[in-house]
Parts: structure tokens; C-alpha cells; sequence
């Protein structure tokens, strides 16, 4: 049982109401137990695959709503996983968490840069992995569910933001984002030339933020500036040495 403190951390609701689906990917077999079991008591649907192969047809039988991928598997790795995934216009908005043993900076931008939502070194508790796993729900599902507070279409120049039916078009053409590069995106164009730190950008896009953790930001920037395009890139300022904001004046 978790504890009240690490709910009123994540912000969440009731999630025995629905069991949400994850995918877990990996191919250590005693960590695949542990996430089973620890995720079940939580009120979780489990499922768990070893290798690419195995998760890419658990994805296109049953769609997760959640995948948390290994880095390093055997065959496919996890950054060959995630490409594929994203390259499908339909699992383009599933979110991916990447579990890495790797802990160079490069390494974690590359995952982010594929269009992974989060990433997580090993080892790792599971209660930050539930946390991390619990913030990119509550904005992929939970914020779709409820009542949108903000307005439900956000222009500016040619971009026209959906908030009810998370859909990013530009000239009318859609653009295809990850949740956490819709969430930032959304912040920016609530906000127009107001000025957000790193940290306050992944509290906004996660639900919660990790010290040590705000530069995984810049890749998500570098997704943005390039899926708006060449003539758009500089719609999203950086404010050196405090963060970043969105033009007003999108040309």
C-alpha cells in the first residue's frame, strides 16, 4: 500500500476504479516477477514480454496503455523497439517509458529524442517507477476523461492545438506527438512569452519532477522545434540560463 504522502506527490485519483494496462518489456526474468507482482497489488493490469518480438505483438493484439521498455535486450534493443512503435501513426501517442542501465546523459537523450515520454536508470524502486508510470497516465487518460478547463482549441498562426482531442495540427495537416511533447506544447500555448524553467516544464508535462532530471527537457524542445518544422523552429525561445517560452507570433 502506498503511502498518503507519495499519493498527494503524485496528485492522482482512484486507480482501482480501471485497470490500466501495462507492457512490461525485459529480459531478466526474476525483475519481470517483481514488476508483476509489485504492479498487480497496485491495481494494475500486467503483461510482460522478453524480447521485440514478443512486445511488438503483444502491442498489435492488445494495445497497452502504457509500454515501459529496457534499453537492453537481446536482438531488437529497446531504442529499435521504440523507433518502430513511433513510426506507426496509431501507436504514435502510446506513451514509453525506458528502463536504462546506462546513465550517461547522451545515452538518456537518445530514448527521449525517439520519442520515448520518461526514462528510468536501473537499479531503480518501484515506488519512483509507480510514480513515473502514474504521472504520464494521469496525462494521457486521466486529463483526456475529464472536463478540459482550458480552451478546447488553442491557436496561434498555422498551429491549431486540440486539448479534448489531443491532436496537434499545423496548416491543417497533423502533427504527431508524444504525451509529454503535447503537454509541453499545451503549457506554452496557454501561456504565449511566458518564461518556464526546466523543472516547471516537466511538473507541468509529468506530473511531478526529479531533481537531476530537468536537461531530459532539451531533447523534448529539440522533438518539438523540429516535428513544427524549419519555418517554426524559433516559435519556442530559449531563455538562457532559465528555461524556455513560446512566441506569441507564430509565423
Amino acid at each position: 500500500m502506498v503511502s498518503t504522502n507519495y499519493e498527494e506527490n503524485v496528485k492522482m485519483g482512484d486507480f482501482s476504479m480501471q485497470p490500466y494496462k501495462i507492457l512490461f518489456v525485459d529480459d531478466d526474468e526474476k525483475l519481470l516477477a517483481l514488476l508483476v507482482e509489485y504492479f498487480t497489488q497496485e491495481q494494475f493490469a500486467v503483461s510482460t514480454a522478453r524480447n521485440g518480438s514478443e512486445a511488438l505483438a503483444q502491442i498489435q493484439g492488445t494495445r497497452p496503455d502504457i509500454l515501459v521498455l529496457d534499453v537492453m535486450l537481446p536482438g531488437q534493443s529497446g531504442l529499435d523497439i521504440c523507433r518502430q512503435i513511433r513510426q506507426h501513426a496509431e501507436f504514435h501517442s502510446l506513451p514509453i517509458i525506458m528502463l536504462t542501465a546506462r546513465v550517461e546523459e547522451p545515452d538518456r537523450f537518445v530514448g527521449l529524442e525517439m520519442g520515448a515520454d520518461d526514462y528510468l536508470g536501473k537499479p531503480f524502486s518501484m515506488r519512483e517507477l509507480g510514480a513515473r508510470i502514474r504521472a504520464v497516465l494521469r496525462r494521457t487518460h486521466l486529463d483526456m476523461a475529464a472536463p478540459a478547463v482550458s480552451p478546447g482549441v488553442l491557436n496561434f498562426g498555422p498551429l491549431s492545438l486540440s486539448i479534448q482531442e489531443h491532436t496537434l495540427k499545423k496548416a491543417g495537416k497533423l502533427v504527431e506527438l508524444t504525451p509529454t511533447e503535447f503537454a509541453i506544447l499545451q503549457l506554452f500555448m496557454e501561456h504565449p512569452r511566458q518564461v518556464f524553467s526546466r523543472l516547471q516544464l516537466m511538473e507541468a508535462s509529468r506530473g511531478f519532477a526529479f531533481e537531476g532530471y530537468e536537461r531530459t527537457i532539451d531533447a523534448h524542445i529539440r522533438n518539438l522545434r523540429r516535428k513544427l518544422g524549419e519555418g517554426n523552429s524559433s516559435c519556442i525561445e530559449t531563455v538562457y540560463g532559465i528555461g524556455y517560452r513560446f512566441r506569441g507570433d507564430v509565423s
